[in-house]
C-alpha cells in the first residue's frame, strides 16, 4: 500500500507556522510522553496526544538524546512499539484515510523517536500487517 504520507515536524514549528491547524498536515498527533515545554494546550487544539506511542520513560532516559546511542535506541523503541500495537491504532487509521503528521519536541531533527515511529508506521502500512 503506497501513497500513505506520514510526516514529522517539531511541535514548536507547527505552533509557529500553523497556529490555527489549517488542515494541510492532515491528522496531527503529538507523540511525546511529556507535554512540550512552553506550549499551551489551546495552541494544539485538534491535535491528538498519544503518550503511549512515545518511548518509555526508562528508554527515553537511557537514550538522553545522545546521537551515538540512536541506532540502539531505535531498535529498543521498535521492540516497545511491537509490544503495544494498540497505541498506534489511531495513527494507522488516520494514515489509511489521508496524510498524518507526528509532532515531537526534541531539538535534534535527525535523531529522535518520531522518525523511528514514522518508519515503523510506514512499514506497517506497506506490508498490510495491520
Amino acid at each position: 500500500m503506497s501513497g500513505h504520507r506520514v510526516g514529522v515536524e517539531r511541535v514548536y514549528d507547527e505552533v509557529r507556522e500553523h497556529p490555527e491547524g489549517d488542515g494541510s498536515a492532515g491528522a496531527r498527533f503529538l507523540v511525546d510522553r511529556l507535554w512540550p515545554r512552553g506550549v499551551r494546550k489551546s495552541a494544539l487544539e485538534g491535535v491528538t496526544w498519544l503518550k503511549d506511542a512515545a518511548p518509555s520513560r526508562e528508554l527515553r532516559t537511557w537514550f538522553g538524546h545522545d546521537p551515538s546511542r540512536f541506532d540502539s535506541f531505535a531498535e529498543r523503541y521498535r521492540a516497545e512499539l511491537r509490544e503495544r500495537p494498540e497505541a498506534l491504532e489511531p495513527v494507522l487509521e488516520a494514515a489509511r484515510r489521508g496524510p498524518v503528521t507526528l509532532l515531537y519536541a526534541a531539538r535534534d531533527t535527525e535523531h529522535n523517536h518520531a522518525l523511528v515511529l514514522r518508519d515503523h508506521v510506514e512499514g506497517l502500512l506497506a506490508d498490510g500487517s495491520n
